[in-house]
């Protein structure tokens, strides 16, 4: 999917309104990428932690994460990752089931769409899509027609 970065929504509000719910939407720190990595790949599998390592090795790190703070001991129940598989490219992202449908995978995305932009893009690519119609809504990202399997093609099994 193609994005426009150059008119995205503020992030602010996005992270305040989750932080009033006791949720934390921040860039990784290089030191984390052990747990933010384990998460990943507890949850999404080795292939994402694999891609989302990648971004622990870019200055700025280019991995958000959501933590919930609620707990006593504070966990990771999210991520977004971006300049990782290919340049310009967003992903990948996921939200633990448990948070879902929180807003955290907006706020995620859009922070991750703002790195991209301060790179200097001004479009972004969302590659391997998987819910469209969020992207859609979320961002008004656009289907790039042909473009599966992309950058994905010919992964080794």
């Amino acid at each position: 999917m193609l994005v426009s970065l150059l008119d995205l929504p503020p992030l602010d509000p996005l992270i305040s309104e989750l932080r009033r719910h006791k949720l934390v939407i921040r860039r990784a720190y290089p030191f984390e990428i052990t747990r933010v990595r384990s998460f990943v790949q507890e949850n999404f599998g080795e292939g994402w932690a694999d891609e989302t390592s990648v971004g622990f090795a870019n200055k700025p790190c280019s991995i958000y994460i959501a933590i919930d703070i609620s707990q006593e001991k504070a966990g990771i129940v999210g991520f977004a990752a971006y300049e990782c598989t290919s340049r310009n490219f967003f992903g990948p992202e996921g939200v633990a089931e448990s948070h879902r449908r929180r807003g955290i995978g907006k706020a995620l995305l859009i922070a991750c769409l703002h790195g991209l932009r301060e790179m200097g893009y001004a479009y972004g690519i969302i590659g391997g899509v998987g819910p469209h119609a969020f992207y859609e809504k979320a961002c008004g990202a656009a289907l790039i027609e042909g473009s599966s399997p992309g950058t994905y093609r010919d992964m080794l099994r």
